[in-house]
């Protein structure tokens, strides 16, 4: 054998190397957007040699873009509806996980929203109230699930205001776009936004918030996409997760 060849055959055969230098591409739902960060932090120091990029957005737009080929190998889903269509057509090589349950609350950046109820957003001193937009955001379909339980959700039309996504409907409130806002809990406990107080909206008001995640037909082989999917099983990612205010499986 050529030496060169020996060295290349000798390196794979070292523990690690093999998979050293392995990128991974992540799409995930937007209210995973600070806790997955620490999460990535918190994996790359364990491994090094992985390579991790996180692209965020609403959960129904990047499920579109993956089944149009788009290039990512693992996708975090805030409704696990998501996941399971991709699974379900071929387009993901894993079956849909449970990692967490999301959850809504009322949160303003200038007005306190920590005593309020969903009655309290027809005051005429709210004008605006930002929602993710339902048509391909999870928390958006929850948070309309909840203002048509709680008897508000025709009366209040022509207040409300449609983030693309659930972070950008935080960022509007913060912004001043809206005086209110239904984000995810897990955004709402940032420390940024967590200055200002939010209120826990009662999950009894809309669906669960079942999120779920999957390795996409694109990662298959990508051994640091399988190495991830298993740290979110872990101690790190769920502490992490549990900081954020989601509910993880088995602690319903």
């Amino acid at each position: 054998m050529p030496p060169r060849a020996l060295l290349l055959s000798l390196l794979l055969l070292l523990p690690g190397l093999a998979a050293a230098g392995e990128r991974l591409t992540i799409a995930a739902a937007s209210d995973l957007r600070f806790a997955l960060d620490e999460i990535v932090e918190a994996y790359q120091r364990e491994h090094p040699g992985d390579d991790l990029r996180v692209t965020y957005g609403s959960s129904g737009r990047m499920t579109t873009q993956i089944m149009n080929g788009a290039p990512y190998d693992v996708f975090f889903s805030a409704d696990i509806a998501y996941p399971q269509r991709l699974h379900d057509s071929g387009h993901a090589v894993t079956k849909p996980e449970v990692y967490a349950i999301g959850r809504i609350v009322l949160w303003g950046n200038r007005l306190d929203a920590s005593g309020m109820t969903l009655e309290d957003l027809l005051h005429d001193d709210i004008r605006r109230v930002a929602i993710a937009s339902p048509t391909h955001a999870p928390y958006g379909v929850r948070a309309m699930e909840a203002l048509k339980s709680a008897g508000v959700w025709d009366e209040l039309q022509p207040k409300i205001v449609n983030g693309d996504n659930i972070a950008q409907t935080a960022r509007m409130v913060q912004a001043g776009g809206a005086e209110i806002g239904i984000i995810a809990l897990s955004l709402a406990r940032f420390p940024d936004l967590a200055e200002h107080p939010h209120h826990l909206i009662d999950d009894e008001l809309h669906k669960p918030l079942t999120q779920g995640f999957v390795v996409t037909r694109r990662g298959e082989h990508n051994q640091a996409a399988h190495r991830f999917a298993d740290y979110m099983h872990g101690d790190t990612a769920r502490t992490i997760m549990e900081n954020y205010g989601f509910v993880l499986p088995g602690h319903e």
